[in-house]
């Protein structure tokens, strides 16, 4: 799945019964305008290393690894909120690091065989990158964010037009003139705007500025995939900051992914049926990526949502031998249970979205669902 080909070497790691490390921090500063992850990192630390053999091949390839996450978040920019890690000395010396301008909403920790990439995946998927485009009729400013931060800033100027006091024919000859030259400038911004989305696979597209006269103008000038991706205007004008243009812009966004999670459902719910093209219930949806069928993957954005039972996922697991349970995570790791259906998604769906909200609008059914290419036939591929 090209949404997340960046994850490709986290996804194909095998379990070689190595430790694995993943670690989450939020590097935001406390009330008291310190940081203070490094005190819970020490303490994870130091409560792993403590319970395992001296000298064993475990410890020794351990205590590399947390040598290395010390050396990495010591060297941290001062701008970083959220850090993720996964680093394996036993498993070909893996290391791979992310650092993010938003943060993770809670410090974690995890030990297990294989890399936990749930938290990391919704991460990307609840901040999704969007362009904004703030212009006026004689200049434009393109901004790109990415993960909360800015990764690209375009600006277009064009000649200034005054006012003419000619009456009559001039006038009107002068007035055409005048609006000739805004649809130039506009259909400027719009180019360079659709080249930026193409080569950045932007989400989301936001426009800014006078809604009575240069966004009907920048409106026209789209072509249709770049129409299909503006989510809404923002009535602030071209020497904005970037920053308060962010900010606005983030708080968009949030709105329209609110709106479009509640959306989703509705639609799951609407064909969630006996051989409809919707499903719900973690063992169900296992069995319809084991069979390739799902094309929009839902999850719940709190995994203390996601339910299921330990002995109807086992026996769903054995029904796809030969081979495939040796790869799967014991049914009692729940993280990483869950993470299999994040991995199955990410072979063969089209899309992974997380349901956040306080609503919790797939906890009814298990916290998740999916969207399939056709009607299921069966739990198993037997």
């Amino acid at each position: 799945m090209r949404q997340f080909n960046f994850l490709n070497k986290l996804l194909e790691v095998q379990p070689t019964g190595s430790p694995f490390i993943s670690l989450y921090l939020n590097t935001e500063p406390n009330e008291t305008g310190k940081k203070d992850f490094d005190v819970f990192l020490r303490k994870q630390l130091s409560d792993h290393i403590a319970v395992m053999d001296a000298g064993s091949e475990k410890r020794e390839h351990f205590e590399q690894d947390s040598k290395k996450i010390e050396e990495f978040v010591e060297s941290l920019d001062p701008s970083t909120r959220g850090v993720a890690i996964f680093a394996s000395a036993g498993d070909g010396d893996f290391f791979r690091t992310y650092e993010f301008e938003v943060p993770f909403e809670e410090n974690h920790f995890y030990l297990f065989d294989r890399p936990y990439i749930f938290p990391l995946i919704r991460l990307f998927d609840q901040h999704p990158t969007f362009a904004v485009v703030s212009a006026d009729t004689n200049s434009a400013n393109i901004y790109m964010f990415r993960r909360a931060k800015t990764v690209r800033h375009e600006e277009i100027q064009n000649t200034k037009t005054g006012r003419s006091e000619v009456g009559g024919w001039s006038q009107m000859r002068y007035q055409r003139h005048i609006e000739n030259f805004h649809q130039q400038h506009a259909k400027e911004t719009i180019d360079e705007l659709t080249t930026i989305v193409r080569s950045g696979d932007v989400d989301h597209v936001i426009l800014a500025g006078d809604e009575a006269v240069i966004i009907p103008l920048l409106r026209n000038e789209m072509p249709e995939e770049l129409s299909k991706k503006v989510i809404g205007t923002l009535k602030l004008n071209v020497n904005t900051s970037e920053h308060e243009i962010g900010e606005a812009g983030r708080e968009l966004l949030a709105q329209h992914l609110n709106d479009a999670n509640k959306e989703n459902v509705d639609q799951l719910m609407e064909v969630n049926y006996e051989n409809g093209v919707g499903v719900t219930g973690f063992e169900d949806v296992l069995s319809a990526l084991f069979n390739g069928q799902v094309q929009k993957l839902y999850l719940s954005s709190n995994p203390e949502d996601i339910v299921y039972r330990d002995q109807d996922v086992r026996v769903l697991i054995k029904a796809y031998e030969p081979g495939l349970d040796d790869d799967i995570p014991d049914t009692r790791e729940r993280e990483l249970l869950i993470d299999e259906l994040i991995k199955q998604a990410a072979l063969s769906a089209d899309e992974i979205s997380f349901i956040g909200g306080e609503e919790g609008l797939l906890k009814p059914v298990g916290g998740v669902g999916a969207i399939l290419r056709y009607q299921a036939k069966g739990a198993t591929n037997q």
